[in-house]
């Protein structure tokens, strides 16, 4: 029952795309190019409602059960006003968060999803107490605005977040947590299906309506899954995500050393980064989705080494992130810390 409902996903999505491509244009619900943007004509910008689609049409048709499904349900609906208004409105950065953080409380209280303790690698116990809801809102808000930060270039945001759930799949395979298997697999059909709509040269895209969406799901299902574990089991999620937490950690960096507002947009995220660094569109994708694989191959690894396997495994996975970071300037061309010490030692 899971494959037809992974496969009616998947279809429906594809269906409901051109249809909500053709809605995008009749309403107004465009995004126009600017000097921040790479595309150069008028693109519908609501794709994320034909991913949503597929996903409840296979959801319904399989409904998994599971004590947090209310509260998750509500606060994607939440999720996707929020998105949806900005399409139409481009609301506000406070408006967005304020939505955001709408949907987090939900899950929380009515969801009765937090993270209420974990257990350290080498013994004992770190309880979060009364911090265990605002670790968790933390963690969903988060993620959320890192998925949306990555909804830049054509496929982008689709093809990273399509790899992260397969990888949270299989994870939750592992684990033997039905609920998280089918719920990220139907999901993962359904941004796959828009895919075909949206890799470059895309026809539409999925706009905050989508790239919120996702981002909430993600985060959900990712705490869903690992929740209340080991401290080591807590890190997997993280470097399963490790694309957008990286893009939107540097991003912080860079404009923290240049004085700037953190919540200033600009132009110097990864993507833009690569197609800086003389790649192309297509190849700039093609690269991080390289780069969220090996980070999804490497949370499932992780999950399978001894205690210091997996702490060499995330030190050679962050020096291997930092030496990118510096390569391809990601915060700021002149941040390169471990580049420089090497010509240091090598003179």
């Amino acid at each position: 029952m899971l494959f037809l409902a992974i496969a009616v996903a998947f279809v429906a999505s594809i269906i409901l795309t051109p249809l909500v491509r053709k809605l995008a244009f009749r309403i107004g619900a465009v995004d126009r190019p600017n000097y921040r943007k790479v595309h150069v004509s008028v693109m519908p910008r609501i794709g994320g409602l034909a991913i949503i689609g597929g996903f409840l049409v296979g959801y319904l048709l399989l409904t998994p059960a599971d004590e947090h499904a209310t509260g998750i349900l509500i606060g994607a609906l939440i999720i996707v006003i929020t998105g949806f208004l900005d399409d139409m409105l481009e609301i506000t950065a406070k408006a967005k968060i304020a939505g955001q953080l709408a949907a987090a409380i939900v899950v929380v209280t009515w969801g009765g999803l937090q993270i209420e303790f974990i257990n350290l690698p080498f013994g004992g116990i770190i309880e979060f107490g009364y911090l265990s809801i605002p670790v968790t809102i933390l963690w969903i808000v988060g993620i959320t605005n890192a998925i949306n930060l990555l909804d830049g270039l054509d496929g982008l945001a689709a093809g990273v977040s399509t790899i992260a759930l397969i990888s949270l799949s299989v994870m939750a395979m592992l684990m033997g947590d039905m609920f998280v298997v089918a719920t990220t697999a139907i999901l993962a059909a359904s941004s796959l299906g828009f895919l075909y709509y949206n890799f470059y040269p895309a026809k539409i895209f999925m706009g905050d309506t989508g790239a919120l969406f996702l981002g909430f799901m993600i985060s959900v299902l990712a705490l869903l899954g690992f929740k209340n574990v080991t401290f080591i089991s807590l890190v997997i999620p993280v470097i399963m995500l490790g694309v957008p937490i990286s893009d939107t950690f540097f991003t912080i960096v860079r404009r923290v050393r240049m004085k700037q507002p953190i919540s200033k947009p600009d132009k110097s995220h990864l993507h833009h980064s690569l197609l800086n660094a003389g790649f192309s569109h297509r190849q700039s994708v093609l690269i991080i989705y390289a780069f969220a694989t090996m980070f999804g191959g490497g949370a499932i690894l992780f999950s399978q080494a001894t205690q210091w396997g997996a702490l060499l495994l995330v030190f050679i996975m962050l020096i291997a992130i930092e030496l990118f970071v510096e390569i391809i300037g990601l915060a700021g061309s002149n941040y390169r810390p471990i580049l420089n010490l090497v010509r240091m030692i090598g003179k």
